[in-house]
């Protein structure tokens, strides 16, 4: 992050046993044993039915731990944090967790908390960021109580700058990088002592000069001159090595134009515009803790408001990469679609594959907030997703690789509604009607020509269940294409007894299928995208070569052929799935397709992707039904 740069400028800172043989020879009868005491037959337990796991409390995070601890420190009348981010690139999934902690924790404690743009370098900045990041707070759950800019305070920075020089705690600086990293003891401080800007005595009244001369005329070009602040150049942390408070950059500002030709650093800035805010709770990340004491000795040294800052450990997801630039190689390089492509984890690609903003913080939530960086996989992430939609999508059958099953002893023009739940679990996902027809479509993986003892779909002379259909159908031969070898077509038929009852052999096994009816629009035909993970180990930057040699070929697989049953219709007009955190107030029929979520029996978790536009149906898979053994491979 650009903040985090400009502090290191300023601070260069089953196996089987063998089968034996029995040995040879007799040997002595055993004594018969006592009989036993005739025992009670066991009593057999009630199944029952599957209920949902509790649900983890979704404040537990502020009622324990770190964050408890920080409003014991500072139980303030009125709660008061913002959340701060540069706009010069898009969040992912680390931000999830500074938006939930900084806006939670207001918000739990009956407060306010500001989404403030810390917008202070013009070279870096774009209004799609802008607007990206508060789309992105929103669709959390999160309203901002005010949207604010450290831009709004660039006159009362000035002033304090201005004032801060007079009070002899500033001085111009025009030395160049590789001096002022000597004067800082080299790389890391530790290749030689530490020593004062030969600018530091400069009387105040000339440091004031230049610093207007900075602001109001070319006679500084980038680079060339900066306002550092007097702090202890003797101190062990290096956030008190004379930070740079102002700089140089010829570019008009988005929101200011021309009017600046000199920028606040972070260090100058983020301290004053929270005590401009009034912040109660300054809570940021760890790499911060050092800045603590130089946040305190700027507001102390121009006498204003002095919040209190915290620091929390990141988060950080293994199996990914999360820097801006890295991701912005991946984009250019045309490895991915784009910012929001399914198998990145920006928040707008989180969205996009279909993940629910309350699953995002459900699992920061689990995880807890502690002083430690957490380092998490991607499986953990996936686990809390699956878990989350578990309960709160609607199930339907999807077909990836469909082919038909003719079942020869039914009507051309037969047609059997067939009602199935949206929940098997719960009545209140409600219900819909399917047609059951003479040809059908199952998964090409629920049938094999040959048939085997432990398989227990369709093969020939085998019969098999159809979800919710009330007779099995059996097998009785299949068709192939010579060419490639795939079959093409299996013929069936119908097992309905002859004698009209309903009594049957019922089957070891009920597969997803899906009519064909045309008065009924079914199937509905798709193209399935199947994420898997985009690199291929956890460490991608350890790869040999770079985290570019480290791609997974295989991190996108496409059906481009699938077909889904006419429920879909409905779930798409009752979208979104689940009405919860910055989806709930979507209007009906009005919602982001990435909101039409729903569980493909027996395949995983799927929603409605964006290329849906003009007719086209288009599914992402979110997560598996199950964590996939030999991820990335």
């Amino acid at each position: 992050m650009e903040r985090l740069k400009e502090a290191q400028q300023s601070s260069d800172s089953s196996s089987s046993a063998p089968n034996g043989k029995p040995a040879k020879g007799s040997k002595p009868p055993k004594a018969p044993k006592a009989p036993k005491e005739a025992k009670p037959p066991p009593v057999k337990k009630e199944k029952t039915p599957n209920a949902p796991a509790a649900p983890v409390d979704p404040n537990s995070m502020f009622k324990e731990g770190f964050l408890k601890s920080v409003y014991n420190e500072k139980p303030a009348e009125k709660i008061v944090t913002r959340f701060p981010p540069e706009p010069n690139g898009f969040l992912h999934i680390g931000h999830s967790k500074a938006i939930a902690i900084n806006f939670g924790f207001a918000r739990y404690h009956d407060g306010v908390c500001y989404l403030r743009f810390d917008d202070t370098n013009p070279e870096a900045e774009e209004e799609l960021y802008f607007m990206a990041i508060e789309e992105m707070v929103q669709w959390l759950g999160f309203t901002p109580y005010k949207v604010t800019y450290s831009s709004d305070n660039f006159d009362k920075l000035y002033k304090l700058a201005e004032a801060l020089i007079q009070k002899d705690g500033a001085y111009v600086c025009e030395c160049s990088d590789e001096e002022i990293k000597k004067q800082r003891g080299g790389d890391k401080g530790t290749a030689g002592p530490r020593y004062a800007c030969a600018h530091r005595d400069r009387p105040v009244s000339e440091s004031l000069q230049e610093f207007r001369a900075m602001k109001n005329s070319t006679k500084y070009k980038p680079r060339e001159a900066f306002l550092r602040m007097k702090q202890d150049i003797s101190d062990g942390n290096p956030q008190m090595w004379d930070l740079a408070a102002y700089r140089i950059l010829e570019k008009p500002h988005h929101r200011t134009g021309d009017k600046w030709r000199i920028y606040p650093t972070y260090d100058f800035t983020h301290c004053l515009c929270d005590s401009f805010e009034g912040i109660s709770h300054s809570l940021c990340t760890t790499e911060f803790q050092l800045s603590r004491v130089s946040y305190e000795w700027l507001c102390d040294a121009v006498e204003v408001y002095k919040p209190m800052q915290r620091e929390y450990g990141r988060l950080n997801l293994t199996g990914t990469v999360l820097s801006k630039r890295k991701l912005k190689l991946l984009v250019d390089s045309h490895v991915v679609r784009g910012w929001d492509d399914p198998r990145l984890y920006t928040l707008i690609a989180l969205r996009r594959r279909g993940i629910p903003p309350g699953a995002i913080l459900a699992f920061v939530n689990e995880l807890g907030v502690s002083t430690a960086l957490t380092n998490i996989q991607i499986v953990r992430f996936e686990q809390v997703v699956r878990r989350y939609l578990e309960q709160t999508v609607p199930r339907l059958m999807l077909l990836l690789d469909p082919i038909p099953v003719i079942i020869d002893n039914l009507p051309d023009d037969y047609v059997e509604d067939i009602e199935l739940p949206f929940s098997p679990k719960d009545p209140a996902f409600g219900a819909h009607i399917v047609p059951f027809t003479k040809t059908v479509y199952i998964d090409r993986s629920d049938f094999r020509e040959v048939d085997s003892k432990d398989f227990f779909r369709l093969a020939p002379g085998k019969s098999v269940g159809l979800l919710k259909v009330p007779f099995p159908i059996k097998a009785t031969s299949f068709e192939k294409d010579e060419a490639s070898g795939n079959v093409t077509a299996v013929h069936a038929t119908y097992e309905k007894p002859e004698d009209g009852s309903t009594a049957f052999k019922k089957p070891k096994t009920y597969i997803q299928w899906v009519g064909s009816s045309a008065a009924h629009n079914s199937p509905i035909k798709a193209e399935v995208r199947i994420f898997n993970p985009l690199f291929k180990s956890e460490n991608p930057d350890a790869a040999e070569g770079g985290y570019l040699n480290d791609i997974n070929p295989n991190s996108e697989e496409i059906y481009p052929d699938a077909m889904i049953e006419t429920g879909l219709e409905e779930i798409r007009q009752r979208a979104p799935w689940p009405e919860e955190e910055g989806e709930k107030d979507i209007k009906k029929g009005e919602a982001r397709w990435e909101t039409v979520r729903f569980q493909g029996l027996r395949v995983g978790y799927f929603c409605m992707d964006k290329d849906s536009e003009g007719g086209k149906v288009v599914l992402n898979r979110i997560v598996s039904l199950k964590e996939d053994s030999g991820k990335g491979s």
